[in-house]
């Protein structure tokens, strides 16, 4: 595709954005350039790329044609004006914190978390002098009184990792704008086929592009995508994106760089010192996982629609938690912010508690019990016991992770054979 190709539909986008055949071979898939370092045509060129006054190749730790594929296939997706690949989705969220924040400042967060964003921004964030204020979303006025003038953002989940809740981005969005903050969304869970945070007010979109955007489980990977939309001098709440620069001779990122101020940012600042840069194979099979996106979200809906109404059904099963299920309160607001579907994660509440769960994950044969989502794969795991071990058990039960839930990612088989699997594993549990 060219420059200058219409807008088309995401279907076409998943494959073909930001990618064109290879100008030395003619190779129409991108190649993986695994490579560190890139010849510079003469002194000048050299001098203007470390300037940032032109854009270009230098060192695979700040840009590699590869990764540059996949950062504008990404933010084509998701509707913004760029993207920053990165080498996990923790990092992307060190990453997108980065340029708001100083020593003193906070962010306000949704309680509904991945037990290990819980973790990163209750305890590690600590270490940079900055703090997470955690708040119900559902309480708008929480949200509001808890931001202050050291707020320098507010963080949600699209669809929380892993109770299936849905947060209410439009009016989130709206208590950030009175506020004068960015809204960060981590849209891993649901993918910007089945959800596009941009539309509903967001201004920064990340990804653990290791879950659904690659698909098999064999990539990690992080991404934060920018929507260009927010004015970082409106206010001097963010010198580093309005105050000059001093290692880039006094740039000022916002003035210079419009609305790719944040984007460049990222590259130059954030992976420049930090430098926690996403492999040149990982970005090429996370292309390949995004060029069926749209196809394995369709089946991954589906799949999870009909296990989780099988399991709302039985009697062994106390409660099942997912916004796909009309039971669900998110229901409508999933109809709306998520159409064509509630993604495959959910949790299910089984009866006779923390050892039956226990019991039941270790008695599944199909489901693999790993401490993933989002792969080909159905998934299966027991949250209080792995990924959210480190939370209180109030913490626990506010990300919809208590002791007597199971976390299952539903995969791509058959839905018969999924079914059959829980049923004898659940017997087997509560025999």
């Amino acid at each position: 595709m060219t420059d200058d190709s219409p807008a088309h539909a995401f279907e076409t986008m998943q494959i073909h954005a930001g990618a064109k055949p290879d100008p030395a071979t003619g190779a129409r898939q991108t190649p993986i350039y695994q490579n560190t370092a890139y010849v510079f045509r003469d002194a000048d060129h050299a001098a203007a790329l470390f300037n940032l006054q032109e854009v270009g190749f230098i060192y695979s730790r700040l840009t590699n044609p590869t990764v540059a594929v996949l950062q504008e296939r990404i933010a084509t997706l998701e509707g913004g004006v760029g993207a920053v690949a990165c080498a996990s989705g923790h990092s992307a969220q060190i990453l997108a914190l980065l340029p708001l924040m100083s020593p003193g400042d906070n962010i306000v967060v949704s309680t509904r978390l991945y037990g290990g964003t819980v973790t990163q921004f209750s305890q590690t964030i600590k270490r940079f002098g900055w703090e997470a204020k955690f708040v119900d979303f559902e309480d708008r006025g929480a949200v509001s009184k808890a931001c202050t003038k050291k707020t320098k953002a507010v963080f949600c989940e699209s669809i929380a990792n892993p109770g299936g809740y849905v947060t209410d981005l439009p009016a989130i969005a709206k208590i950030a704008e009175r506020k004068g903050l960015p809204l960060i969304v981590d849209n891993t869970t649901a993918t910007p086929y089945l959800c596009r945070p941009f539309e509903h007010g967001a201004h920064i979109v990340i990804h653990s592009t290791t879950k659904y955007l690659s698909g098999n489980g064999t990539a990690m990977g992080g991404m934060v995508v920018d929507s260009g939309t927010f004015d970082w001098s409106a206010s001097d709440k963010y010198p580093s994106m309005t105050e000059p620069e001093p290692a880039y001779h006094g740039l000022k990122f916002h003035e210079t760089f419009g609305p790719m101020a944040y984007t460049f940012h990222g590259i130059a600042v954030g992976l420049r010192d930090l430098g926690p840069c996403q492999s040149p194979q990982n970005a090429f099979i996370t292309l390949l996982g995004c060029e069926t996106l749209s196809l394995r979200m369709e089946r991954h809906c589906e799949n999870a629609k009909k296990i989780a109404e099988w399991l709302e059904a039985d009697d062994r099963i106390e409660s099942v938690s997912y916004a796909g299920l009309k039971s669900s309160p998110y229901y409508r607001r999933a109809r709306k912010l998520a159409p064509k579907g509630a993604s495959g994660l959910f949790t299910f509440k089984v009866k006779g508690g923390y050892e039956a769960c226990r019991k039941l994950v270790d008695n599944v044969s199909i489901f693999s019990h790993v401490a993933n989502l989002g792969d080909a794969r159905s998934l299966i795991i027991h949250s209080a016991s792995t990924t959210h071990r480190q939370l209180t058990p109030e913490q626990q039960e506010a990300a919809g992770a208590g002791a007597d839930m199971v976390r299952v990612s539903i995969g791509l088989e058959h839905v018969d054979d999924l079914i059959a699997d829980l049923d004898q594993a659940l017997t087997k549990a509560l025999a």
